[in-house]
């Protein structure tokens, strides 16, 4: 019984070093999370997280549950999903550079959780190569079976979603003790910072995508 325990707090927390290991490097969703903190708050840049740590947790089951055919459709939809992906990314760097700050009020969704989430959840799973990543994380663990194999997979799919949610819990709590900080010119540089990195993101997304079809 102590084994068993101790085998299934290894797996979850193999997932949550994972999960951090993978949500940690500051890409296009960091930048916009950050920003998103900064303008409106803890919530608004927490939940931006949670939508690319969902993504991630999606792309993990699908892995772990050997959907071969889904992730293969995904896989030759990459051009399709990368052109939105980056398409999406300049379209919000373009609007975030656009964006005059204003405290009361912002472009992004100060009162839209619900488009914060599912903006970084798009973009994320705008990557379906992340399965191949899961894939290989799964494939150790290609000698079990049946229930065994299922319950111990679910367990590394929790810990990833977990340690992915807790690098966007740490980030978006690090950068809110900063907001009262920022007035209303640094944020002019903020955005334009910010809307420059996402917009070139998007620009290397599409760029990386059309040279694909050449």
């Amino acid at each position: 019984m102590d084994t068993g325990i101790s085998s299934s707090l290894g797996l979850i927390l193999k997932g949550l070093v994972l999960g951090f290991s993978i949500a940690a490097p500051v890409g296009p969703i960091g930048v916009l999370c950050i920003r998103r903190t900064l303008v409106n708050g803890f919530r608004s840049g927490l939940v931006s997280g949670l939508g690319a740590a969902t993504a991630d947790a999606i792309y993990g089951t699908i892995a772990a549950a050997g959907l071969t055919l889904v992730a293969d459709f995904l896989v030759r939809q990459q051009l399709w999903l990368g052109l939105l992906g980056g398409g999406l990314l300049v379209f919000l760097g373009i609007k975030t550079l656009l964006t005059a700050p204003r405290p009361e009020d912002n472009a992004l969704g100060k009162d839209n959780p619900g488009g914060n989430y599912f903006s970084t959840l798009l973009l994320t799973l705008s990557n379906p190569m992340t399965i191949f990543m899961f894939a290989a994380i799964f494939g150790g663990m290609s000698v079990q079976t049946g229930a065994v194999y299922r319950f111990n997979a679910f367990l590394l799919v929790l810990g990833v979603f977990t340690g992915s949610a807790l690098w966007w819990l740490s980030l978006s709590a690090a950068v809110s003790l900063l907001r009262e900080k920022v007035n209303t010119r640094l944020m002019v540089w903020v955005n334009r910072l910010a809307g420059a990195v996402i917009t070139g993101f998007g620009v290397l997304v599409l760029a990386k995508t059309i040279s694909s079809l050449l």
